[in-house]
């Protein structure tokens, strides 16, 4: 899984030529704006609640030895908190409101590696929003879910280290997914698609890693990144399908 996790990651150097060879960039008004937008509002509704949160946790100390030391951890972890699940809800919310828009290029990049007699559409609009959504929901469960365990998990001495790592690859794997379904809804149903992330992981962690770390470059990041990593999934992503198809 490592290699292909590494091909993964490799396919966004390449991402700039193919947009630009193609003449996507017009494509990606929409999605950026999309983009943007729920940024600006997750980043405005946690700067808000950022002290609600904190205070909330606060008052769970309620002896006043060690209050001191409870309350700068539990800015540290109102903070960490809020910055977690802005970030999943951002994902997921943009991953879905934005399939109508980035699955046709998807497509057009699919057409040109492999043909307009290898490329079949059988979703329209509406139908790619509803399969969007459907997608995004069922991640959107599964990373809180996954995300909350670990969060618990860290409060643990020593064993609670991995914490911080294991998030950042959960989040990458969802980002991926995401990211992937954009080709795969022309391919496969829906369970079909969650069994091929499954047993394709690897580009769905590589294409997510570069897809986190965009997001920690301020401004540019929210605006480039789904151009560059929808791209990059797409290229992979059609490379395992032709493997799957030429195996069966």
């Amino acid at each position: 899984m490592i290699t292909t996790i590494i091909n993964s990651i490799k396919a966004y150097f390449g991402a700039f030529e193919v947009i630009s060879k193609l003449k996507l960039w017009k494509y990606f008004a929409i999605p950026i704006f999309i983009s943007v937008f729920t940024a600006i509002v997750i980043m405005s509704s946690a700067y808000f609640l950022a002290d609600d949160v904190g205070a909330y946790i606060d008052n769970i100390w309620t002896w006043e030895f060690g209050k001191e030391t409870f309350a700068v951890i539990s800015k540290f972890l109102s903070g960490l908190l809020i910055l977690i699940i802005g970030l999943i809800l951002y994902k997921n919310i943009v991953m879905a409101l934005s399939a109508p828009f980035m699955s046709p290029v998807s497509e057009k990049i699919e057409k040109h590696f492999l043909g307009e007699e290898h490329t079949h559409r059988k979703t329209n609009t509406s139908e790619q929003l509803i399969r969007g959504i459907r997608i995004s929901v069922r991640n959107l469960s599964r990373e809180l879910g996954l995300t909350l365990i670990v969060l618990i998990i860290g409060i643990i001495p020593v064993i609670g280290l991995i914490s911080a790592p294991l998030i950042f690859l959960i989040q990458a794997f969802y980002a991926g997914f995401g990211n992937m379904d954009y080709t795969l809804e022309r391919h496969f149903s829906y369970k079909e698609s969650i069994t091929f992330v499954k047993r394709n992981k690897g580009i769905a962690i590589g294409n997510g890693i570069v897809f986190i770390l965009f997001l920690l470059i301020p401004v540019i990041g929210i605006i480039i990144v789904f151009p560059l990593s929808v791209t990059a999934a797409t290229t992979e992503t059609i490379k395992k399908i032709q493997v799957k198809r030429l195996s069966e």
